[in-house]
């Protein structure tokens, strides 16, 4: 379940995809910098895909699992499974000044040590305090138990289950802000800081585990074992078999985001990435750092909505149909910026306008800042890890553009392999469920992926340094810092 849509694949253990359905989702922005959705609309989403993948297949599904957008905040009634108010979605912007009076209160050292997270809107913990601060009477009902503070797949789990089970997994868990990542808990401390009754909170499992079982009359009519969970990024890691530490992946999606295994320890971040659990499998905790682009798919969705192109779609032919951006950058701060930087406060722009600038060039643009973010993440996650990339494994709706793909080998200097499915968070969903209900294993997954493309760079083992020059300049214009556009 993502922010933009819902789609449900019927896969085989071996990974060939037999159905897919997809419905689109409405992203509300009532004000400025508040995103929010419709948790009943997400839930009838989910239905729906589901009902039409059954009903088209000729074989029954065994197992189901579930990926879901992170940080994405559900608060609903645990009896009549009503939520108390919009699901406030992750690139919700509204708590920053929360997230300052944390700062303020010299709170970030110590949460970053425990959850591996910057004090940043992004996560759950302080949209979670903003709505019982928002809505007081909710107070009472938190504390006794009767409201449940989830991330999506605790939202949909609870609905399939008819409230027989409200739970999340590690790796959404460890997104909250509010879960110690070495110990694998919610913290109480934690919880006090932000203000959050633990009663409010779900239990935490595995990702490849057995954790309820879905009800007939909520999800397809059928009794399905749920025995995969994991946030979406996580999934894509998985479905990218990236399953020994050094490996990475970057799904291009509504944002990006660059993953890399760093194995069995919480790593340090380093400056401006995150520590997160990938996976827990078999008591096993598999650890990753993260690198999170705010805006990727969603810029070429803000050109499309400006009436500069008529669709998304049409970027590809339009970026191949110029040899370069004449010399105009894009950056994408629509929500802020996040990794490395994490400036909240930063807003977007297009920098080296001049008349030769035409509709092509603002959406190569467009695409090219993709590859730039990226680029920015990667190095800042080799000076963290010490750990030189080799390859970079991609996924996601954008990756469909040659053209993105190979301006991405070209701009990092290593090679680009393009998943055989642009569904590799599904994908990792469903071989998580295959793993947890013993229909597969976890090197039995590594196996048998193979990419759909390479994309080698122009110059191997080199990174062009005067057009990344020329952007990181472009970027120190939108900052929010004195003497910028800002």
């Amino acid at each position: 379940q993502g922010t933009s849509g819902t789609t449900a694949l019927l896969m085989t253990p071996g990974g060939d995809v037999r159905h897919r359905a997809h419905v689109d989702v409405t992203v509300a922005y009532p004000r400025d910098g508040w995103v929010q959705q419709d948790a009943l609309e997400l839930w009838r989403s989910v239905q729906q895909c589901c009902d039409t993948v059954v009903r088209d297949s000729e074989t029954a599904p065994v197992a189901l699992g579930i990926t879901n957008q992170r940080e994405t905040l559900v608060v609903f009634d645990r009896r009549t499974l009503e939520p108390v108010a919009p699901a406030i979605v992750w690139q919700d912007r509204r708590t920053a000044d929360i997230c300052q009076e944390h700062r303020r209160r010299g709170e970030e050292p110590e949460l970053r040590r425990r959850t591996g997270l910057l004090l940043d809107p992004y996560f759950t913990a302080t949209k979670i305090e903003w709505l019982l601060r928002e809505d007081p009477s909710l107070q009472p009902r938190a504390a006794r138990g009767e409201l449940c503070a989830g991330t999506v797949d605790t939202w949909l789990l609870a609905r399939m289950t008819n409230g027989e089970v409200v739970a999340t997994d590690v790796s959404n868990a460890s997104r909250t802000l509010l879960f110690d990542i070495g110990r694998g808990v919610f913290d109480d401390a934690l919880c006090e800081q932000f203000r959050v009754p633990p009663e409010l909170l779900p239990e935490v499992r595995g990702s490849a585990e057995q954790v309820g079982t879905t009800s007939p009359d909520a999800l397809c009519g059928l009794r399905l074992p749920v025995s995969g969970i994991a946030g979406d990024q996580q999934a894509a890691l998985f479905g990218q078999a990236c399953l020994d530490e050094g490996m990475s992946k970057n799904t291009y999606g509504t944002g990006s985001f660059v993953l890399t295994n760093v194995g069995g320890t919480a790593p340090d971040p380093g400056d401006g990435l995150l520590a997160t659990i990938a996976w827990r499998i078999g008591g096993a905790t598999t650890y990753a750092l993260e690198g999170g682009i705010f805006v990727t798919g969603a810029g070429l969705r803000w050109l499309a909505g400006t009436g500069v192109i008529d669709s998304p779609e049409e970027a590809g032919a339009l970026f191949d149909s110029v040899s370069d951006a004449a010399g105009c950058f894009f950056v994408p701060a629509l929500s802020g910026l996040g990794a490395p930087w994490w400036d909240p406060q930063a807003r977007g722009a297009f920098v080296g306008l001049t008349g030769a600038v035409g509709r092509p060039h603002l959406v190569r643009a467009v695409v090219e800042a993709m590859a730039y973010r990226t680029r920015d993440v990667v190095e800042a996650m080799e000076r963290a890890s010490g750990i030189a990339f080799q390859e970079l494994r991609v996924d996601g709706g954008a990756i469909t553009m040659d053209g993105l793909c190979q301006f991405q080998a070209d701009v990092l200097g290593i090679p680009v392999a393009r998943s055989s499915s642009a569904e590799a968070t599904a994908m990792g969903a469903a071989m998580l469920a295959a793993v947890g209900e013993g229909l597969t294993d976890v090197r039995s997954v590594a196996e048998r992926w193979v990419p759909g493309r390479r994309f080698e760079p122009a110059l191997a083992g080199t990174r062009p340094s005067q057009g990344y020059a020329l952007w990181l300049d472009a970027l120190r214009r939108v900052r929010s810092q004195p003497g910028s556009l800002q």
